[in-house]
């Protein structure tokens, strides 16, 4: 089983593997040997487990932040990843600063926390008679997961009641679904949100494009915006239901033999001609790029959206003796055109501490099935891309002082019911009310114009050119000092849309939520235009002419 993720070291000759293994057998005797003089002389006992977790980490720092040692205790996390699998309560959490302690922000429909009658908006006060109060999220879903069947007491506070309400939840294995939603859309568009690559996901898949097919679905969209990736098996699994048996998906690279393989699709196709397009961002990573750059490769789709994140790099898993496991990068991976769409070089790191990002001028050029140039490094580039939305601090700021979050709560304590998900929309009047409440708060934000500002203050005070222009900024901080009520109305579009979201969140949850922001989707609208436009369609998946270039 392969994870996707890390970089491949070139052979080395007999000589210098020699000379190699005895650096590294020579400093192993070294660690050791101050390990047992620590124990052994140090004036306090020393705590073993920490001291030699803290070692690895430090060691396993220097490579790239996908090898990491998962210690026994830790190794459910390592399972939820690949699986998708985990026994808890079902209900997403988050710390809220304001209240110094954890709220629930999405109980999931059918699980323990929902079925008990846990909402979202519900603040954490104590789990087994331990108050939760200032502790982290980590440490909080660590106390609420568990063994499958295990009990535990939440006691909770909920916005609008006098009295803390008591909960006794009975832990319950959870499997978090890839596709988040499916359905029709846009007349017989199948849109498909693959979230994650975990166990059984192709299947999933299967199914979601079999049933869209039956309802009518002549074309296709798959969202893999912000999939972070996850099990290589099931990224070919799912490019074989578009192209045909026998086609060579991924080549794996690394240092050892068993790390060179090359991977076919081993099924029967279920569609190999309906027009397919594929959102892609800056955070598809890994497994995505695998699926968003085969079918990019082999002309089965056209890509729409921003640059993939660029990793291209596998991982496995090793058993340790103590029970944990050591998650580390055993090779490159290159897609069906020869490329590899890694973005960053971990072996170079610059004076920050950053690793180095290869430059698109270093790239190479790569050729898909129909010979369309595409290039190297640096993620997959989409084929159409949206105008870019505007960007502000101000919806930065509502979501992270979860000022949306809490407008929500208290929306959904005064509002039994709304418009279905589909229909649903923030009125004039309701976008009035959210204003007051934001006031009521004190909410505040910085403008990242202002904060340029300060920096460029500071350079001409180094210049000398501060007191010469000091009116000027004077005149300027005054201009750019926060003004809420032209923000919210010049990003009246972004705010209501968040809103909206959260609200819809409440009533109809994820799928609804998921079917309702499908209205604000720039890159969904421009993906409905192509498959509109079977011309544009296919003039995009042919290759240009040199005069053309």
């Amino acid at each position: 089983m392969f994870l996707l993720t890390s970089g491949f070291l070139m052979p080395v000759n007999a000589q210098s593997d020699n000379k190699h293994k005895f650096r590294l057998a020579r400093r192993i005797s070294v660690f050791n040997a101050i390990v047992k003089d620590l124990n052994m002389f140090y004036v306090d006992s020393i705590m073993p487990d920490k001291m030699i977790n803290k070692g690895i980490q430090a060691m396993l720092s220097n490579l790239d932040p996908y090898t990491v040692y998962y210690p026994e205790e830790e190794s459910e996390e390592l399972k939820m990843m690949t699986t998708g699998k985990y026994a808890g309560v079902g209900s997403t959490i988050q710390f809220h600063k304001k209240k110094n302690t954890t709220v629930m922000t999405n109980p999931y429909v059918g699980m323990p926390a929902y079925e008990a009658g846990i909402r979202a908006g519900d603040e954490i006060v104590s789990i087994d008679g331990k108050s939760v109060k200032g502790m982290s999220v980590d440490s909080v879903s660590d106390m609420l997961r568990g063994d499958a069947g295990t009990r535990l007491t939440v006691i909770i506070k909920r916005p609008g009641t006098k009295n803390n309400l008591e909960f006794k939840l009975q832990r319950k294995s959870i499997a978090m679904p890839a596709i988040t939603y499916y359905g029709l859309q846009n007349g017989n568009v199948g849109f498909i949100a693959l979230e994650s690559f975990t166990e059984g996901c192709a299947k999933e898949m299967r199914h979601a494009v079999v049933d869209l097919k039956k309802q009518g679905a002549e074309s296709f969209v798959i969202d893999l915006r912000s999939n972070g990736g996850g099990l290589l098996e099931e990224a070919i699994d799912i490019v074989g239901l578009f192209i045909p048996k026998g086609k060579v998906v991924v080549t794996t690279k690394g240092k050892i033999a068993q790390s060179n393989e090359s991977f076919k699709t081993e099924r029967e196709p279920i569609d190999t001609i309906s027009p397919i397009v594929v959102l892609v961002d800056g955070y598809t990573a890994s497994a995505s790029e695998i699926v968003a750059g085969a079918l990019q490769d082999f002309d089965r789709a056209v890509i729409v959206g921003s640059r993939t994140f660029g990793k291209g790099l596998v991982q496995s898993t090793r058993p340790l003796p103590d029970g944990g496991y050591l998650k580390l990068t055993t090779a490159k991976y290159y897609i069906p055109s020869g490329r590899c769409v890694q973005a960053l070089d971990y072996s170079h790191v610059i004076d920050d501490g950053k690793s180095t990002r290869i430059p698109d001028s270093l790239t190479n050029v790569f050729y898909t099935a129909a010979g369309r140039e595409v290039r190297d490094g640096g993620g997959i580039r989409p084929d159409a891309e949206p105008k870019p939305e505007e960007t502000t601090t101000l919806l930065y700021y509502l979501a992270t002082e979860m000022a949306i979050f809490d407008y929500a709560t208290e929306f959904k304590l005064k509002n039994e019911t709304i418009a279905p998900a589909e229909e649903f929309t923030i009125s004039d009047e309701e976008y009035d009310k959210f204003k007051e409440y934001l006031k009521s708060t004190g909410f505040k934000y910085d403008l990242a114009s202002a904060k340029a500002l300060e920096e460029l203050k500071k350079i001409m005070e180094k210049e000398g050119l501060a007191d010469i222009a000091k009116g000027e900024i004077a005149a300027l901080e005054k201009k750019l000092q926060a003004n809420l009520d032209h923000s919210l109305a010049h990003f009246n579009k972004y705010v209501r849309s968040l809103l909206s979201s959260e609200i819809v969140l409440r009533y109809y949850g994820e799928k609804g939520q998921a079917a309702h922001n499908l209205n604000f989707d720039e890159d969904l609208k421009l993906a409905y235009e192509i498959l509109g436009d079977r011309d544009r369609y296919r003039k995009i998946l042919t290759p240009a002419k040199k005069s053309d270039k």
